[in-house]
């Protein structure tokens, strides 16, 4: 197995360090990660790697993850977060 680049390492290091309930929108775990802008990379990999708590990170406007609306919704509300209408709310 090859050692992830920066930008994964910084990225799994943000997002292991979300708690249960924590929700962070994909561009503010780029920004916390010291990559500003790289939303999509953040989205691109969430999808690609295995094991990571995709479920804890949302659109900017609190948006679930599309197509996987019933699972991100179900993952949240067990953690303490609401949901309403596939949208994060308070």
């Amino acid at each position: 197995m090859t050692a992830p680049d920066d930008f994964t390492a910084a990225v799994i290091r943000v997002l292991e360090a979300l708690e249960p309930g924590e929700v962070m929108a994909y561009g503010e775990v780029a920004a916390e990660a010291g990559y500003p802008g790289a939303a999509r990379a953040v989205g691109n990999l969430l999808r690609s790697t295995p094991g990571l708590p995709w479920w804890r990170v949302v659109t900017s406007t609190g948006r679930l993850v599309p197509k996987h609306e019933n699972e991100h919704a179900e993952r949240l509300r067990a953690e303490g977060v609401k949901v309403e209408k596939g949208r994060v709310v308070g």
